[in-house]
């Protein structure tokens, strides 16, 4: 029985585009008690793989965090399939604003400890004492009180290219980084102001604000839905859009426009631009943003020595990355000294 990818992601991207058909990105979280996380990773996969579903998708005891991609035709099967799962029935699907076929190129359900990485002990504090859920239009008028705390619980890269106005945007590489920064920071209000918090598409928030009511945190919000269901809600009902710039998503996307608006800078040469990209130099893979021009110029690398490395023949540069530890913690490199104009 399969359990396993088979195909490689060119591979996949070519009978994707051969295909012709419309796919659907789709990302949901639950908390939930599982009890043998390997039975239920491989129930995922065997059913999901049938419907030609791709993504990431971690499952722990916790609960489930899921990325992925859909074809269209398969959606009624694929939501029939969470409904018959007791504690996915009816579960919220965020569905992504802007569609891209090659959003995901292999089908990853993975076994974790936990579902976002939190470094906390969750046996310390109550994961159900959640903070109260608002919609998009008790989140403008939350985030207009001066009564109120806007964080983004999102890391530097992500709110670098988009944030909502008047947030606080913790400068980390990781959630856990930004837990105690918080914390630390708004000491002093716990009591007399409103904690409201955001991300991509509410989980981190979900453990977050259990974990700031523990710490004391009296009055603590988090958007539902996260950034993603707040762009939905805005559009339908014509709401004011307070969301500036691009919405970081973690799939070959890369980011969604919210808002015309470009906040960021091009990491090469400083010009406005908002695109992340990965070095074109196997052997770095570096996240970072990146123009046009530059693009151009550097052959998509992020520096002249990956461009060296990038344009050898393929074999050569193989037998440069042979025996070395190559990280594929790609998200945490954003701000490399190689990049002038870096935050």
């Amino acid at each position: 029985m399969q359990l396993y990818n088979t195909l490689s992601a060119i591979e996949r991207a070519a009978l994707i585009e051969e295909a012709g058909k419309e796919r659907l990105t789709i990302s949901f979280y639950t908390y939930a008690h599982i009890g043998n996380t390997n039975i239920f990773r491989n129930h995922l996969f065997i059913n999901w793989n049938e419907m030609d579903v791709l993504g990431r998708i971690y499952v722990a005891h916790e609960g489930i965090n899921a990325q992925l991609s859909v074809p269209a035709e398969n959606f009624n099967v694929f939501k029939e399939h969470l409904d018959s799962i007791s504690f996915l029935e009816n579960v919220r699907l965020n569905i992504a604003i802007e569609q891209d076929n090659l959003s995901f190129l292999k089908l990853k359900v993975k076994v974790r400890n936990k579902i976002v990485a939190d470094g906390l002990e969750d046996n310390s504090f109550d994961v159900t004492n959640k903070g109260i859920h608002v919609g998009a239009e008790q989140f403008n008028e939350l985030i207009e009180d001066p009564d109120t705390v806007l964080v983004d619980m999102r890391n530097h890269y992500e709110s670098e290219i988009g944030h909502f106005k008047n947030a606080i945007t913790p400068d980390v590489d990781t959630f856990r980084d930004s837990l105690d920064i918080i914390e630390r920071d708004l000491a002093d209000h716990k009591k007399d102001k409103k904690l409201v918090m955001y991300c991509t598409g509410g989980i981190r928030c979900e453990k977050a604000s259990a974990y700031y009511k523990h710490k004391g945190f009296e009055q603590v919000y988090q958007l539902e839905g996260g950034i993603i269901e707040y762009t939905r809600q805005v559009e339908k009902n014509n709401l004011e859009n307070k969301f500036k710039g691009k919405n970081f998503v973690f799939d070959h996307r890369r980011g969604e426009r919210i808002s015309d608006d470009v906040i960021a800078n091009c990491h090469q040469c400083g010009e406005p631009c908002d695109e992340h990209v990965n070095c074109a130099n196997e052997a770095c893979h570096l996240l970072f943003i990146q123009c046009k021009s530059c693009a151009e110029k550097m052959n998509n690398c992020c520096s002249d020595k990956c461009k060296e490395v990038h344009e050898l023949p393929f074999e050569e540069q193989k037998a440069l990355r042979k025996g070395k530890v190559v990280s594929n913690k790609i998200f945490k490199k954003g701000r490399s000294e190689v990049l002038k104009f870096k935050k």
